[in-house]
């Protein structure tokens, strides 16, 4: 969610950046359905940068077009930030082909290793999926396979098809190849167009405690490989969340609360145990919230809310 004072102002530029669909009058979701909805609650302008902020990956030709969209040159210190008109920013990254190999054309290196295949009948995504997953035990190579509607993404994890210096390992290319085969035998051409990988990342001095807290809260796993201070989704099916160090003097901006915020939807008999795994881990829960929404903040006062659901 997006605090703005303007909501249909900020709503084109996400739904670009992201390639996202409207829903309703202020909200967006993947066409895909596996990276999180968007929507905006009015709220005062805040000037500042906020400390949470996103991270999308996608094909080189849609990021192109994405920023000719915006009518935004890149900037920041990587040159790839573009920021809606309340200055929330993101990080539209030009993804990569996983090799020069034509076996593999169909692999885009989006921080994921990542493949996507329209599919016309449910018939044609599960064969595609079986085939999938007959290479990849084969391999002894963990893969993601989502099975939707429109077809199937083939999804490697981030960073688990390379060797630690960048390169992608000889056996996931060799993996890649032969899914490209089984797929085109299935008489299916990958959309290049349609992957993306989207990741959240968290401004924090320290690091520590603020990611000790969302991984509490968001039931989440910590990278142990020591050049990375992500937490991820122990199943693989919500986003990456990453921290970076902020600078401690920086007390203005510290003080400002975020207008980009997450909302985490849970069952109604886990939530009382989420929240307690998060105030052990140094969150709090502000006064003012209920039963079926609790507002935690972590040490640093980022907010989450977690919302109960009840079992039909």
């Amino acid at each position: 969610m997006i605090e703005t004072a303007d909501g249909p102002l900020l709503l084109p530029f996400w739904r670009t950046v992201l390639a996202y669909e409207p829903v309703g009058a202020d909200g967006l979701r993947d066409p895909s359905r596996r990276d999180p909805g968007l929507s905006f609650r009015p709220s005062p302008h805040r000037p500042l940068r906020d400390r949470i902020h996103v991270d999308v990956v996608r094909a080189p030709d849609a990021v192109e077009a994405a920023r000719a969209a915006v009518e935004q040159k890149p900037f920041g210190p990587y040159g790839v930030a573009l920021a809606d008109a309340d200055g929330n920013e993101v990080d539209v990254v030009p993804g990569d082909r996983l090799s020069p190999r034509p076996e593999t054309a169909d692999w885009q290196v989006l921080f994921a290793a990542m493949a996507f295949y329209p599919v016309d009948r449910p018939a044609r995504a599960a064969d595609l999926a079986s085939a999938v997953a007959g290479l990849a035990d084969d391999a002894g190579l963990p893969l993601m396979v989502d099975l939707r509607p429109d077809g199937v993404t083939i999804d490697g994890g981030k960073d688990q098809w390379e060797d630690g210096e960048g390169s992608a390992t000889p056996r996931f290319v060799d993996l890649a190849g032969r899914i490209q085969t089984a797929a085109r035998d299935l008489g299916l051409s990958a959309d290049p167009t349609r992957p993306r990988f989207v990741q959240l990342g968290l401004d924090a001095v320290d690091l520590p405690a603020v990611r000790a807290f969302w991984a509490a809260v968001l039931g989440y796993s910590e990278d142990q490989r020591p050049f990375l201070t992500d937490i991820y989704d122990p199943r693989r099916l919500n986003p990456v969340l990453f921290f970076q160090p902020m600078d401690a003097s920086d007390a203005e901006r510290r003080r400002q609360r975020n207008r980009v915020h997450l909302e985490l939807f849970v069952a109604d008999d886990h939530a009382q145990t989420r929240v307690d795994a998060a105030v052990a881990a140094g969150g709090r829960v502000l006064a003012g919230s209920t039963a079926e929404r609790r507002t935690l903040v972590d040490p640093e006062g980022n907010e989450v809310a977690l919302v109960s659901l009840r079992r039909q």
